[in-house]
């Protein structure tokens, strides 16, 4: 009686074994990719399921999006610069099985595609590229990454250029370029200024000529702003031929 009570038991713990084996638990943001005598059955989850214990073998996919974070890379730009540059991808897996059975590790697969992306498309492009058009070159860079990853299920959404370390030579030579740029928008905005004067004074100097009264006109108008202070020295041009008027005048009274 004793040995029958010692081997239900024993049976009792290895069925309890065997469903403990047999039962999984994947959580909603896993799935449980699970091969059958080395065949792929398919991805299951989430919530609870059964598998055939010693038969079935189930890996662990999460879904979650991951932040990948490519390195520095150094290379040479299309006008021959050397930058050093390095970005942040952000991806996540949608096919499970492809993730599992097309790649041996689809995390290192794609820190690498990755890598090799970033220096491939620093030397396609130039350096004025890289830094006024980076939305460009992000988009670029997350287009050739997802069509690389996606036969292993992987989808990537984001790739975002962090930094562009230069080198202190082109850090000098760029601002230099700068202040000369800045230069010359300051002598262009002050010609323009003068051409637009000489426009102004070339329009009143026609409508003067039309009426010589408003030039005796327009010196009184700044004889009235120049005597405002009193204790300044007004020097006023006075026109030969108003000096004429009067000499002519003088001749006729004498006559």
């Amino acid at each position: 009686m004793f040995e029958v009570l010692t081997s239900f038991g024993g049976l009792i713990i290895v069925l309890i074994f065997l469903l403990g084996m047999a039962i999984k638990i994947v959580q909603e943001y896993e799935r449980g990719v699970v091969f059958r005598l080395g065949r792929l059955v398919g991805a299951k989850g989430p919530g609870l399921f059964l598998i055939i214990p010693f038969v079935d073998r189930m890996v662990k996919v999460d879904l979650r999006v991951v932040t990948l974070d490519i390195p520095a890379q150094e290379a040479i730009t299309k006008d021959n610069v050397t930058v050093k540059v390095n970005a942040v991808a952000y991806f996540r897996v949608i096919n499970p099985e492809a993730a599992i059975v097309q790649v041996e590790d689809y995390r290192r697969a794609t820190w690498q595609i990755a890598q090799t992306t970033l220096r491939s498309v620093l030397g396609q492009s130039e350096l004025d590229e890289l830094l006024a058009h980076r939305e460009e070159i992000n988009q670029k860079l997350q287009r050739i990454i997802d069509e690389q990853t996606e036969p292993w299920g992987i989808k990537v959404s984001i790739v975002e250029v962090k930094d562009v370390e230069l080198p202190d030579t082109m850090k000098r030579a760029m601002a230099r370029q700068a202040e000369a740029e800045r230069e010359k928008r300051a002598k262009i905005i002050h010609a323009e200024g003068e051409f637009q004067a000489s426009q102004t004074l070339r329009q009143a100097a026609s409508v003067i000529s039309e009426e010589p009264a408003a030039i005796q006109l327009r010196y009184l108008q700044t004889l009235t702003e120049i005597a405002v202070e009193k204790n300044s020295t007004i020097i006023f041009p006075v026109p030969l031929d108003f000096v004429k008027a009067f000499i002519q005048s003088a001749g006729q009274k004498t006559e």
